[in-house]
């Protein structure tokens, strides 16, 4: 073990336990997606660094983007998100496609942060965004159906909520309070560091940006109200439409939701646990009107919401809600070499069963009966299958349970249909 070359700092082995959860949570993501009418859709791995300079902020290009050079001399980036892409894919297609465009993807990012609990340098994201429609109702779809996803693994509001707020709200808000309008973009950043940074740094700083002592006590009591979305007409529409879609409970508005990436235009949100130890959002999202302006588009309203595997995985593996029978093993059936002159036989045998639609593996080698069914109970499988020459003579197959222990020698012609009732049974098929 001295001379194993580990893996790159930030990134995950998937071994099959892994990627059985992994899968899961793709197959989730893609039943709820669907039940709302979104399209599956991939970009490439590889991007121009000049799309994410276009669209994303210095932080993430600066700071959080894999950039290297090709061979080319070309800048290039392994993309830290997929919005920019999404935006690029419809302005080159923009005159063809019937909008609203709803459209969900999940697939691997990297960022170059410090790994750390609930956060990787490689992941895995689920994005869904709806473009074409400008709403608050577009909106309320768009979070519910982040609420149905919550719903679907079986959290529940006293674990998770959805925090809502609108940026035209609060530049509103602000402006009410005369905050400069030069600071406001650096303040909405601050704010959304706000959880990160001590009491008395987050005062520092807010009067650092040039707010008055004043100022900066207004703002406080702005946060804690708890009424202020009903001051909007967009908010009260979509709390509305989140009733109406039955997942209110889900949702709750808060203040301090403003995001830190400069291209969000209205409605932003984002996913806490409840008085739980994840002291970080769990996904995000909001509405980004200008960014396909930004792309070489034509404006287009949008909005969207993604959500990274790893921190969400751990919320699960805290509630005990990771399902414990995920098919981990490679197949239910092993089909055993009795011996070299068998062989052939064996693989004609593994071959009719897969024909009719049952998962098996066969043994290398021939080898003691002993060790392939040590073997079979290792990898999980449920049934062993023997075909050796006295089987071969009667034109029969010995099935045993590897759960009983329990042995049965068939007719060749009824092996499938037996190991499909077995299978069933135990619901392992």
């Amino acid at each position: 073990m001295k001379n194993v070359i580990p893996p790159v700092k930030g990134t995950r082995d998937f071994y099959p336990e892994q990627m059985a959860v992994r899968t899961w949570l793709y197959n989730t993501a893609r039943a709820v997606a669907e039940s709302y009418g979104y399209q599956e859709y991939e970009a490439p791995i590889l991007e121009s660094l000049a799309l994410y300079v276009a669209r994303s902020g210095d932080e993430l290009v600066k700071d959080q983007a894999y950039v290297f050079a090709d061979r080319g001399g070309a800048q290039i980036a392994l993309r830290p998100e997929l919005t920019a892409s999404l935006a690029r894919m419809i302005a080159q297609r923009q005159a063809d496609l019937a909008f609203p465009v709803r459209w969900w993807s999940f697939g691997p990012f990297w960022r170059y942060e410090r790994p750390q609990r609930g956060r990787t340098r490689e992941f895995f994201q689920w994005n869904v965004d709806m473009l074409g429609a400008s709403s608050p109702e577009a909106d309320a779809e768009n979070v519910a159906v982040l609420a149905s996803f919550l719903q679907r693994v079986g959290l529940t509001p006293a674990q998770v909520l959805i925090l809502v707020n609108d940026r035209r709200l609060m530049d509103a808000s602000f402006e009410s309070l005369g905050i400069d309008a030069k600071a406001r973009t650096a303040l909405s950043s601050l704010l959304d560091r706000r959880t990160k940074v001590a009491s008395d740094a987050w005062q520092r700083e807010a009067i650092g940006l040039g707010l008055s002592a004043a100022q900066f006590s207004s703002l406080e009591a702005l946060l804690r109200d708890q009424e202020l979305w009903k001051r909007s007409v967009e908010l009260r529409r979509f709390f509305a439409a989140i009733d109406a879609l039955g997942l209110a409970d889900f949702v709750r508005f808060d203040a301090s939701i403003v995001r830190g990436l400069q291209y969000y235009t209205g409605t932003v949100f984002e996913a806490w646990e409840v008085g739980g130890d994840i002291r970080r959002s769990l996904l995000g999202g909001g509405r980004y009107d200008n960014l396909l302006a930004d792309v070489g588009g034509t404006p287009l309203p949008a909005i969207g919401f993604a959500m990274g595997d790893v921190v969400m995985t751990l919320l699960l593996e805290k509630y005990n809600l990771l399902p414990s029978d995920l098919p981990v093993f490679p197949a239910a059936v092993l089909v055993t070499v009795f011996d070299a002159a068998h062989h052939q036989a064996s693989l004609q045998l593994a071959a009719e069963l897969r024909s009719a639609g049952v998962r098996v593996a066969l043994y290398p080698d021939p080898d003691k009966l002993a060790r392939q069914f040590k073997y079979a109970d290792k990898i999980r499988a449920r049934l062993a299958l023997v075909l050796g020459p006295d089987e071969a003579r009667s034109g029969h197959v010995t099935v045993k349970n590897l759960l009983t222990g329990a042995q049965e020698t068939l007719p060749r012609a009824n092996v499938a249909e037996a190991c499909r009732q077995r299978l069933e049974a135990s619901s392992l098929r």
